[in-house]
């Protein structure tokens, strides 16, 4: 069995690529190498025994030759940032995956299955429930709100605090322009692939932390911040007061997702989300990171904040767990295999301050005006 691995040169898609290896599978890699992800272009990790297509999957011909005896397709190519270049994000993840179904259909390709890389961030903040008025889907905060440093959720009836719950696949409220595209991405293969009988399924995964991440990616997230603020003695900047909760997934438990996504057929037409099982705050995980290290995390909380971002997430996976799949690596795994990672980089350009900077020129990065009065 031949598989494509889209975006095969970046984080999930190498990993996901040597797994298939492993595995028996005939792989074919096409990435198109894009910067500032692959700043030193062509990574030594990805595996000698893949065919490499260096292309844009936006591009007609190289996505029609990359199909050709394709058997299934994991499609990770992706576009994500935090930047205001809102087409971007679609051109790039929805119309990739229109047309790599467009092809599929239009020559009769013998596809037997697609595998969608999806995100949290289709779910926006989540499912909420005040104890007056009952659940909810919070929209994003207010800038007023964000601008006085009043950072958590409320009831949109009677305005006070809420607390927040698990979100299952369910749930869609996307609110920014990374979670509106891989919405669309989730739509166009399990809608198309039913009507065409293509078996797709879409995975949407929590924040995936582990070696080959980019340094170079500001939507990478803590690992990499804290990480390469310890490497590089350098201060990061913590936004928020720190206190916002994610859940984290290491890769190697993506790739047993991945992989079950791809050979069990009760994923067909399906969406699960992928995630670590366990809420951290943002404090929380630069402590492991300090711990792990040995070194303290050299780190402010500035009053500043991303306009737009999600305060708490949390994905449910029972719907994954029932199939058999369950997250067995530890946060402080994830941390070690990071910095041991960085520790065997021949050089390592330090962009924070520029990328800081840009996203302050932009907008996204901005900063609180009055001290919320409690």
């Amino acid at each position: 069995m031949k598989v494509l691995v889209t975006g095969g040169a970046g984080f999930i898609g190498s990993h996901t690529a040597d797994r298939l290896i492993e595995k028996g599978y005939k792989v074919r890699i096409v990435d198109s190498l894009e910067e500032p992800i692959h700043l030193n272009g062509k990574a030594h990790y990805i595996p000698e025994g893949a065919e490499f297509v260096k292309g844009d999957v936006r591009d007609n011909r190289i996505l029609a030759d990359a199909l050709s005896g394709i058997d299934a397709v994991m499609h990770f190519a992706a576009y994500q940032d935090y930047l205001p270049n809102f087409s971007k994000f679609f051109h790039v993840n929805t119309f990739s995956t229109a047309l790599m179904y467009e092809l599929i259909v239009q020559n009769k390709l013998p596809v037997k299955k697609v595998v969608i890389a999806s995100s949290q961030s289709v779910m926006g903040e989540g499912r909420y429930k005040c104890a007056r008025d009952g659940i909810f889907y919070p929209n994003i905060r207010p800038q007023k709100q964000l601008e006085r440093g009043d950072w958590e959720i409320k009831c949109p009836i009677c305005g006070t605090g809420a607390q927040y719950m698990l979100s299952d696949e369910t749930v869609i409220n996307a609110q920014n322009q990374y979670g509106m595209s891989k919405y669309t991405q989730e739509m166009i293969a399990i809608n198309l692939g039913r009507r065409y009988s293509i078996p797709s399924v879409a995975l949407r995964y929590s924040i995936v932390q582990g070696p080959r991440q980019s340094f170079y990616n500001v939507y990478s997230g803590v690992c990499r911040i804290f990480c390469l603020s310890v490497f590089l003695n350098r201060k990061s900047v913590i936004y928020e007061d720190g206190n916002s909760i994610r859940d984290y997934v290491n890769i190697q438990d993506v790739v047993d997702a991945n992989i079950l996504a791809l050979e069990d057929a009760r994923t067909d037409y399906e969406v699960f989300n992928v995630g670590g099982g366990r809420p951290y705050t943002v404090l929380e995980f630069a402590n492991i990171v300090a711990k792990v290290t040995g070194s303290a995390i050299n780190a402010d909380i500035t009053g500043e904040y991303r306009f737009g971002d999600t305060r708490h997430i949390i994905s449910a996976i029972s719907k994954l767990k029932n199939l058999g799949w369950s997250p067995k690596t530890p946060i402080e795994k994830s941390v070690e295999d990071y910095m041991d990672y960085l520790k065997k980089q021949a050089e390592i350009k330090d962009i924070m301050d520029y990328y800081n900077g840009r996203l302050r020129s932009l907008g996204v990065v901005r900063k609180i005006i009055s001290k919320r009065v409690i």
